[in-house]
């Protein structure tokens, strides 16, 4: 069954479905980590420099392992040899699962009631902002690959 039947849209736009489906959630995952800081009652200067480090930290280590993905997607994106592929074609099943996994892992995190508040305040502003630049770096990519189609 060939599959470019089902919402078929240019390869550029799915680039820009990775932008909306990386910045999306890593906006919200960002936000809700800032909450959770605010959130910390016994915030004192100490606790906040640790906390700052944690999310530095997770923000770098995940930017460097979404780098990989990154590069990966999009030129496997842009060397599609159709011109038209379906809205679905942004990620292979690997990456369909990868993604679910994460993002069961991610909500099911959420509802462990022994998980501190901190952890969210260090770990969510991390992998938020980890999330955003991968999102950028898809919408660079979808600009590159605008002006070079015109």
């Amino acid at each position: 069954m060939n599959t470019d039947k089902i919402l078929p849209v240019n390869r550029e736009h799915l680039l820009l479905m990775q932008v909306l489906c990386w910045l999306g959630p890593g906006i919200k995952i960002l936000f809700t980590g800032i909450q959770a800081l605010q959130n910390v009652n016994d915030c004192d200067a100490t606790k906040t420099w640790w906390l700052s480090l944690i999310a530095l930290t997770v923000a770098v280590l995940f930017s460097l392992m979404f780098n990989n993905f990154i590069k990966r997607y999009t030129a496997r994106i842009l060397g599609f040899p159709e011109r038209k592929k379906s809205l679905f074609a942004f990620f292979d099943l690997h990456g369909y699962i990868l993604i679910f996994f994460m993002m069961g892992l991610g909500i099911s995190l959420k509802f462990i009631p022994f998980i501190p508040t901190e952890f969210f305040a260090g770990f969510y502003p991390g992998l938020g902002t980890a999330l955003c630049i991968a999102g950028i770096r898809y919408f660079v990519s979808w600009c590159k690959a605008i002006n070079y189609a015109q």
